[in-house]
């Protein structure tokens, strides 16, 4: 009993070292971007201030109201970029890591799932840095009186940025998120479908809770969810409707 204990065990300790090693290996790959992009940590920072920078009027720019802001938030911004940069790294450990318990089908469409994954992310971090921030710094600059000077604390500044960063790259996730949920057969397309209003309202409570308060910056996330959740419907069909062909082949 005592060997066959150890031996059931076995594979788990496996799976804990090897988790562990694959974790390791982030953390590396994170740190050496970070070591590499340290020497230009102002122009990173700067480049992420740039949309509020350009809306700023007269001689107003960012403030530091910590000793330590003007060091340390420039540190904390590339190491962040190193952690979005190595985004791709960090899905394929992941799935490399589930990849053998997974049958030969789920492989299939793993990897076109992990591919589009990193895009959407990355094409959500951009659509808040091209659309939502100059839509939102307009709005905000352009609504403070005359006799207010508007200059942004630079660490509030970046925990705003980041918030709305990780808030748009998860939201783009949706439609991989619908189209797991269909194909896996949780739930079908017509169910999914037929629950739009809710989903709706959902959005807009996410929206609500992730930007700034103000319907503006609320509803550039809100509607996006919603359209990314009917292309992921779309894709969940045109998936459901290639399950039943194959099906139907085999029989």
């Amino acid at each position: 009993m005592s060997d066959q204990s150890q031996d059931s065990h076995q594979p788990f300790i496996d799976h804990l070292i090897e988790l562990r090693d694959r974790l390791l290996r982030t953390l590396l790959v994170v740190v050496v971007l970070f070591a590499c992009l340290v020497p230009f940590a102002s122009d990173i920072y700067n480049f992420i201030a740039n949309p509020l920078q350009e809306r700023l009027v007269g001689d107003a720019g960012m403030i530091a109201t910590e000793v330590t802001s003007t060091f340390l938030t420039p540190f904390k911004t590339t190491f962040i970029v190193s952690f979005f940069i190595a985004i791709p790294f960090v899905l394929y450990q992941a799935w490399a890591f589930i990849a053998p318990g997974l049958y030969k089908n789920e492989k299939r469409i793993a990897i076109p799932i992990l591919v589009t994954s990193v895009v959407l992310f990355y094409a959500g971090i951009a659509f808040a840095y091209y659309v939502v921030f100059p839509i939102l710094f307009d709005f905000f600059v352009g609504s403070a009186h005359a006799d207010i000077k508007v200059m942004p604390d630079m660490r509030s500044y970046l925990d705003l940025v980041l918030k709305l960063f990780f808030a748009f790259g998860f939201a783009f996730e949706i439609p991989i998120a619908t189209v797991l949920l269909i194909w896996s057969g949780a739930v079908d397309a017509k169910t999914l479908a037929s629950k739009r209003p809710y989903v709706i309202v959902g959005c807009f409570l996410i929206g609500m809770l992730l930007t700034p308060p103000d319907v503006i910056s609320q509803s550039l996330l809100a509607v996006p969810m919603w359209l990314l959740f009917e292309v992921g419907i779309l894709f969940g069909r045109w998936i459901t409707l290639r399950q039943v062909k194959e099906e139907a082949e085999k029989s």
